[in-house]
């Protein structure tokens, strides 16, 4: 109910430089080109079912670049970058987000039907923030005045912390006797997750780049975010493994906040 107007009303009132648009189709590239090695490794190596493999590629495939990536584009990089992060934020995250982690949930959840009619039908109905995003391109400025816009941004606020909660209760749920482990334990599953986000998507896109653009600092940044809260919601829409994906987004987060830190004390 949250993400829909917060995805109309920042993406009607957004400015897209068509300057940057090469960088970012190689940033789709590269997330798409991460994505298919997750799902090769967990459904032919290791051999999770479908609703654990779906939940290691969503967890690729969704990224946190605003919560997170905006105030360490500030902190890391200084506030003339953060133009070019939203710019990513809303031509690279949100595709992958919208189309691929939406879609990855409709083909491998549980609970998105059995047959390609059923799940290509799960996914055009389980999916509002799509519609109001092809809403929010489509729509004039003069549709999103600032109040509102201010006001769908408040709701990032709200958000974020139901997106934490329900990665703590998923976490206090698969713990046994009702211990819950911090950090928690750190699965095969979740490992392809995390390598795949936050080492092989950044590294595809500094190769793909490399012959053709001067990459944004900003870009190579958020490619290395961590595993995004909005993961949780597919999950849940779906029936994807909601514990692979809570495990993912605390780990993701843990090594890039720690990562930051250390760079900014060096």
């Amino acid at each position: 109910m949250l993400l829909p107007p917060v995805v109309f009303f920042n993406l009607a009132a957004s400015q897209v430089d068509v300057d940057l648009g090469l960088g970012i189709g190689l940033a789709i590239a590269a997330v798409s080109l991460a994505s298919l090695l997750a799902w090769w490794v967990a459904s032919s190596v290791l051999e999770l079912p479908r609703h654990q493999t779906g939940a290691v590629v969503c967890a690729v495939l969704s990224v946190n670049t605003g919560y997170l990536g905006y105030p360490l584009t500030v902190a890391l990089l200084g506030s003339d970058q953060l133009s070019t992060a939203v710019l990513y934020d809303v031509l690279v995250t949100g595709p992958c987000l919208l189309l691929g982690a939406f879609a990855v949930g409709a083909a491998f959840g549980t609970r998105a039907g059995e047959g390609p009619r059923e799940r290509v039908r799960a996914f055009l109905t389980r999916n509002p923030p799509l519609y109001a995003a092809v809403a929010g391109l489509l729509a004039p400025e003069a549709l999103a005045p600032d109040v509102l816009v201010d006001l769908s941004q408040a709701l990032v606020v709200a958000i974020l912390p139901i997106g934490f909660f329900a990665v703590g209760a998923t976490l206090a749920e698969g713990a046994e006797r009702g211990q819950l482990r911090i950090p928690p334990a750190l699965t095969r599953p979740v490992a392809v997750a995390l390598a795949s986000r936050l080492a092989i998507a950044p590294a595809l896109l500094i190769l793909l780049a490399a012959p053709l653009i001067d990459l944004p600092a900003a870009y190579l940044l958020l490619a290395a975010m961590p595993t995004g809260i909005n993961s949780m919601v597919v999950a849940h829409a779906y029936g994807l493994d909601m514990e692979i994906i809570a495990e993912a987004v605390t780990w993701s987060t843990g090594i890039v906040v720690l990562a930051a830190l250390a760079s900014l004390l060096i």
